[in-house]
């Protein structure tokens, strides 16, 4: 089975062109379902029914697991066989009959713009590092894209000039981002007096690297962004997304386009950023209710 597993990772990635965190999401997913079927001496992937499926579904259940890993791991497992079916690599599919659990969706958490500002001055810009944490927080806040995105760039899929920036978000699918003049500054102050400094090898294409001159890794990153929102004593639960929820969330506040933001974030249907309109209801009922005299 781990044969099988990898060849549709490759499959995954070679013709459908998914993204690096997603495959190993996928790998990792079904390698779990493999460990499962291993501790049943009569369960094999061949002869999986839909009782075997529902048995791995209630275990993960038992284990208190949430009901999106349960749904992400069937969605796995619903690819998965439908690639063994395709390839006759087994007669039928368990997981056909089989609907995804109904997913209770949460609005994302997000920061006031008084929040953000005090997130976006704490860098020290007397050191190259600061500099380059303050680029950082200021392009992921001007931009909207994802904290994976923001490792990958590379010095040439920045234009300061023109500003914007160049990325390639889920799919291996390529878009253009405006940035702002906040941003595009910031930038330039780490190209010039900090990025020189932090880099090891002049070859070096990565746009923004850590104190060993190498590309900043998403959980490298991640750990600059706690330090900095425990510095601002920002209270609130912050994750790798959340100055791309709160980017959402303002310009939709401030009226911008449904359809643009969309478009800057990636998304590739409308209802996942129509979220954020709901975000913005919330917090203008909120206003509302603190500040109506008859509310």
């Amino acid at each position: 089975m781990e044969s099988l597993i990898q060849e549709f990772i490759d499959y995954l990635g070679h013709e459908k062109g998914l993204a690096t965190n997603t495959l190993e999401s996928y790998s990792r997913d079904l390698k779990q379902y493999y460990g499962f079927l291993s501790g049943d001496s009569t369960a094999s992937l061949e002869n999986a029914s839909q009782s075997t499926i529902v048995a791995y579904l209630m275990y993960l259940r038992k284990q208190g697991k949430a009901t999106a890993t349960i749904a992400r791991r069937l969605a796995a497992l619903k690819a998965f066989y439908q690639f063994l079916v395709k390839e006759n690599y087994v007669s039928s599919d368990p997981t056909n009959d089989l609907s995804s659990p109904k997913l209770e969706r949460k609005l994302p958490k997000v920061l006031t713009v008084s929040e953000v500002e005090r997130l976006l001055n704490q860098p020290d810009l007397s050191t190259p590092a600061g500099k380059r944490d303050k680029a950082m927080l200021e392009l992921l806040y001007a931009t909207g894209i994802r904290v994976s995105e923001l490792v990958n760039l590379n010095i040439l899929d920045v234009d300061l000039k023109e500003g914007f920036v160049r990325c390639m978000g889920k799919g291996s699918k390529e878009r253009v981002v405006p940035v702002g003049d906040i941003a595009v500054s910031a930038l330039r102050t780490y190209l010039e007096g900090a990025r020189p400094k932090l880099v090891a090898d002049a070859k070096e294409k990565a746009l923004f690297v850590n104190h060993h001159g190498k590309r900043l890794t998403r959980q490298g990153f991640w750990k600059i962004v706690k330090k900095y929102a425990t510095q601002a004593q920002i209270r609130k639960e912050i994750t790798p997304h959340t100055l791309r929820h709160s980017f959402a969330t303002h310009l939709l506040e401030n009226g911008a386009d449904i359809r643009a933001v969309q478009e800057m974030l990636g998304h590739a249907d409308i209802s996942t950023t129509q979220i954020y309109t709901h975000v913005t209801k919330d917090r203008l009922k909120d206003v509302y209710a603190k500040s109506h005299p008859r509310a």
